[in-house]
């Protein structure tokens, strides 16, 4: 875990150079259910969410938290808070053709399960239009499965303005390797409406992941299908 945050921390003071078009944004959030990859994080529960971005020119780093629950609910875990660090660089190949390459660092403190939760991902994407088509790959184990380095997620979307709302249809591919039942795909449609910064969202969520994998841990006593279909309320804002 050391390397990995060192390693980032390097690249996060590489990638800011200290320009006069930078920018630093923030937000915080709320919402009925923490949605990831259509899986539940906050089994099936509300959680507080924040983060911070910094922009220079084509450059950006960034990092954002959110509470969960799923690491306490799994036996030996611990720790309550997901912290997301990451940082890439993004630009233009030709008139409505963009790309957009970087690192994401999942970081769960205090973690303690068998295989360490915390997980590295290079991505890429590439935007045409209001399409985007999105390609994360892990160098490391993902989320705590045991010998699933070089698992990777497939991520196809497009954002349409409707009426004065933002409207974005998504699917995507998880392969988690060397873990059976693990794999599945997810989809999603939301709904957002930006009113000065405060952003107010609908999604509706769903996936045909394992309905025997993705449950809350022995600690939740639960049985509950974390990639259920559900509509999740999301209230965020940004200064």
């Amino acid at each position: 875990m050391k390397k990995t945050l060192l390693a980032t921390a390097v690249f996060l003071a590489a990638a800011v150079p200290t320009v006069a078009s930078a920018q630093l944004a923030f937000n915080v959030g709320a919402t009925t259910d923490y949605r990831y990859r259509g899986i539940s994080q906050s089994r099936l529960k509300p959680a507080l969410q924040g983060g911070v971005d910094y922009t220079a020119g084509a450059f950006y780093v960034g990092a954002w938290a959110s509470t969960i629950k799923w690491i306490k609910d799994t036996p030996g875990g611990d720790g309550n808070v997901e912290l997301d660090i990451y940082g890439g660089y993004k630009g233009e190949i030709a008139k409505d053709l963009g790309y957009d390459v970087g690192i994401l660092n999942y970081v769960y403190p205090s973690n303690s399960l068998p295989t360490n939760a915390n997980t590295t991902e290079l991505y890429g994407a590439i935007t045409y239009g209001p399409a985007t088509a999105k390609y994360s790959h892990a160098v490391t184990n993902t989320f705590g499965n045991a010998n699933s380095k070089n698992s990777y997620y497939l991520d196809l979307s497009a954002t349409f303005e409707v009426a004065g709302l933002s409207v974005v249809p998504h699917i995507g591919y998880q392969k988690i390797k060397g873990t059976a039942d693990a794999s599945y795909t997810d989809y999603s449609l939301t709904v957002s409406k930006d009113f000065s910064g405060l952003v107010p969202s609908l999604a509706l969520v769903g996936t045909d992941a394992g309905k025997n994998f993705y449950v809350p841990g022995a600690n939740a006593n639960s049985t509950k299908f974390l990639g259920k279909t559900a509509l999740v309320l999301g209230l965020k804002y940004n200064f």
